[in-house]
Protein backbone atom coordinates (compact mmCIF):
# COMPACT_ATOMS: atom_id res chain seq x y z
CA UNK A 1 0.00 0.00 0.00
CA UNK A 2 1.49 3.27 -0.73
CA UNK A 3 1.66 6.00 2.41
CA UNK A 4 1.05 9.25 1.59
CA UNK A 5 3.65 11.72 2.94
CA UNK A 6 2.59 14.26 5.96
CA UNK A 7 2.56 17.89 4.36
CA UNK A 8 1.49 21.21 5.23
CA UNK A 9 0.34 21.21 2.21
CA UNK A 10 -3.46 21.61 1.99
CA UNK A 11 -4.40 19.68 -0.45
CA UNK A 12 -2.68 16.11 1.27
CA UNK A 13 -2.93 17.77 4.46
CA UNK A 14 -3.29 14.28 7.23
CA UNK A 15 -5.08 15.72 10.06
CA UNK A 16 -4.19 14.13 13.15
CA UNK A 17 -5.76 10.81 14.31
CA UNK A 18 -6.74 9.43 17.84
CA UNK A 19 -7.59 5.92 17.64
CA UNK A 20 -10.13 5.35 20.37
CA UNK A 21 -12.07 2.63 21.58
CA UNK A 22 -12.38 0.70 24.98
CA UNK A 23 -9.35 -1.15 26.26
CA UNK A 24 -8.48 -4.45 24.62
CA UNK A 25 -10.00 -2.98 21.06
CA UNK A 26 -6.70 -2.32 19.60
CA UNK A 27 -5.85 0.82 19.67
CA UNK A 28 -2.51 0.71 20.04
CA UNK A 29 -2.13 -2.18 17.29
CA UNK A 30 -4.16 0.04 14.87
CA UNK A 31 -2.45 3.09 15.64
CA UNK A 32 1.23 1.95 15.17
CA UNK A 33 -0.05 0.38 11.89
CA UNK A 34 -1.64 3.70 10.33
CA UNK A 35 1.56 5.73 11.59
CA UNK A 36 3.90 3.71 9.04
CA UNK A 37 1.38 3.42 6.39
CA UNK A 38 1.27 7.27 6.89
CA UNK A 39 4.49 8.09 7.41
CA UNK A 40 3.99 9.54 10.71
CA UNK A 41 4.82 9.15 14.34
CA UNK A 42 2.50 6.94 16.84
CA UNK A 43 2.54 7.71 20.32
CA UNK A 44 0.11 5.36 22.69
CA UNK A 45 -1.76 7.19 25.07
CA UNK A 46 -1.21 4.47 27.90
CA UNK A 47 2.44 6.39 28.13
CA UNK A 48 1.20 9.63 28.91
CA UNK A 49 -0.58 8.52 32.63
CA UNK A 50 0.79 9.60 35.29
CA UNK A 51 2.09 6.80 37.85
CA UNK A 52 -0.98 7.36 40.01
CA UNK A 53 -3.53 6.39 37.43
CA UNK A 54 -1.43 3.36 36.49
CA UNK A 55 -1.50 2.38 40.28
CA UNK A 56 -5.41 2.93 40.32
CA UNK A 57 -6.57 0.88 36.90
CA UNK A 58 -3.78 -1.77 38.30
CA UNK A 59 -5.96 -2.16 41.45
CA UNK A 60 -9.23 -2.45 39.57
CA UNK A 61 -10.22 1.09 39.81
CA UNK A 62 -11.83 3.05 36.78
CA UNK A 63 -10.69 6.56 36.60
CA UNK A 64 -12.57 9.45 37.44
CA UNK A 65 -12.69 12.62 35.02
CA UNK A 66 -10.37 14.44 37.59
CA UNK A 67 -8.14 11.63 37.12
CA UNK A 68 -8.27 11.79 33.45
CA UNK A 69 -8.09 15.35 32.50
CA UNK A 70 -4.26 15.94 33.18
CA UNK A 71 -3.88 12.76 31.18
CA UNK A 72 -5.91 14.29 28.28
CA UNK A 73 -3.95 17.32 28.58
CA UNK A 74 -0.48 15.83 27.78
CA UNK A 75 -2.38 14.13 24.99
CA UNK A 76 -3.66 17.14 23.75
CA UNK A 77 -0.16 18.86 23.25
CA UNK A 78 0.89 15.95 21.83
CA UNK A 79 -1.41 16.34 18.95
CA UNK A 80 -0.98 19.97 18.95
CA UNK A 81 2.77 19.50 18.20
CA UNK A 82 1.98 16.59 15.24
CA UNK A 83 2.57 19.69 12.51
CA UNK A 84 5.97 20.23 14.10
CA UNK A 85 6.84 16.64 14.09
CA UNK A 86 4.97 15.34 17.09
CA UNK A 87 2.75 12.06 16.89
CA UNK A 88 0.18 12.14 13.94
CA UNK A 89 -1.33 9.24 15.61
CA UNK A 90 -2.37 8.39 19.02
CA UNK A 91 -3.60 5.73 20.77
CA UNK A 92 -6.32 7.19 23.70
CA UNK A 93 -9.76 5.54 24.46
CA UNK A 94 -11.09 9.09 24.30
CA UNK A 95 -14.61 7.71 25.80
CA UNK A 96 -16.92 10.87 26.61
CA UNK A 97 -17.88 13.62 23.69
CA UNK A 98 -16.50 15.87 26.18
CA UNK A 99 -12.98 14.11 26.25
CA UNK A 100 -12.94 14.24 22.64
CA UNK A 101 -14.01 17.81 22.36
CA UNK A 102 -10.97 18.92 24.96
CA UNK A 103 -8.41 17.25 22.45
CA UNK A 104 -9.71 18.90 19.75
CA UNK A 105 -9.04 22.35 21.33
CA UNK A 106 -5.76 21.02 21.19
CA UNK A 107 -5.78 19.62 17.37
CA UNK A 108 -9.29 21.25 15.76
CA UNK A 109 -8.61 19.18 12.76
CA UNK A 110 -8.05 15.64 14.82
CA UNK A 111 -10.05 12.97 13.42
CA UNK A 112 -11.17 9.84 15.74
CA UNK A 113 -10.88 6.89 14.53
CA UNK A 114 -13.37 4.54 16.56
CA UNK A 115 -12.85 1.03 17.26
CA UNK A 116 -16.20 -0.79 17.91
CA UNK A 117 -16.77 -4.61 18.93
CA UNK A 118 -18.60 -6.81 20.80
CA UNK A 119 -17.97 -6.67 24.51
CA UNK A 120 -17.63 -10.92 23.91
CA UNK A 121 -14.73 -10.13 21.40
CA UNK A 122 -13.02 -7.41 23.62
CA UNK A 123 -12.94 -9.10 26.84
CA UNK A 124 -11.27 -12.63 24.43
CA UNK A 125 -8.74 -10.35 23.56
CA UNK A 126 -8.33 -8.70 27.24
CA UNK A 127 -7.68 -12.56 28.25
CA UNK A 128 -5.82 -13.14 26.03
CA UNK A 129 -2.98 -10.51 26.53
CA UNK A 130 -0.84 -8.90 28.98
CA UNK A 131 -1.00 -5.31 30.18
CA UNK A 132 0.95 -3.24 32.18
CA UNK A 133 -2.29 -2.34 34.63
CA UNK A 134 -5.26 -2.75 32.85
CA UNK A 135 -7.11 -5.34 33.82
CA UNK A 136 -10.19 -7.22 32.36
CA UNK A 137 -12.71 -6.13 35.48
CA UNK A 138 -12.05 -2.12 34.14
CA UNK A 139 -13.94 -3.44 30.68
CA UNK A 140 -17.48 -2.89 31.95
CA UNK A 141 -16.86 0.58 33.26
CA UNK A 142 -15.62 1.49 30.36
CA UNK A 143 -18.16 0.19 27.91
CA UNK A 144 -20.54 1.93 30.61
CA UNK A 145 -18.61 5.37 30.19
CA UNK A 146 -18.08 4.88 26.33
CA UNK A 147 -19.80 7.37 23.92
CA UNK A 148 -19.82 7.38 20.66
CA UNK A 149 -18.90 9.62 18.34
CA UNK A 150 -21.40 11.41 16.98
CA UNK A 151 -22.66 12.76 13.48
CA UNK A 152 -21.06 16.13 14.04
CA UNK A 153 -17.65 14.99 15.27
CA UNK A 154 -14.97 13.86 12.34
CA UNK A 155 -14.79 10.30 13.25
CA UNK A 156 -14.36 7.14 10.76
CA UNK A 157 -16.12 3.93 13.05
CA UNK A 158 -14.52 0.38 12.05
CA UNK A 159 -15.63 -2.78 13.42
CA UNK A 160 -12.91 -4.88 14.92
CA UNK A 161 -13.81 -8.34 13.63
CA UNK A 162 -11.05 -8.55 10.79
CA UNK A 163 -7.46 -8.31 10.66
CA UNK A 164 -5.37 -5.22 12.01
CA UNK A 165 -3.95 -4.81 8.45
CA UNK A 166 -7.56 -4.75 7.34
CA UNK A 167 -8.78 -2.34 9.37
CA UNK A 168 -5.76 0.05 9.15
CA UNK A 169 -6.70 -0.24 5.25
CA UNK A 170 -10.52 0.55 5.68
CA UNK A 171 -9.35 3.55 8.23
CA UNK A 172 -6.75 4.98 5.46
CA UNK A 173 -9.57 4.33 2.57
CA UNK A 174 -12.47 5.91 4.91
CA UNK A 175 -10.07 8.85 5.50
CA UNK A 176 -10.27 10.41 2.34
CA UNK A 177 -14.26 10.73 2.89
CA UNK A 178 -13.98 12.31 6.07
CA UNK A 179 -14.47 15.98 6.17
CA UNK A 180 -11.99 17.80 7.61
CA UNK A 181 -12.48 21.60 7.77
CA UNK A 182 -14.94 21.69 10.83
Amino acid sequence: MDSPARSNNADNHIPPLVVMGVSGCGKSTIGALLGGHLGVTFADGDDYHPAANKLKMRDGVPLTDDDRWPWLAEIGKALAGSAAGGPGVVACSALKRTYRDFLRSYAPDAVFVHLTGSAGTISERINARVHEYMPATLLASQLETLEAPEADERHITVAINTSPELIADQVLKQLGRVQLTP
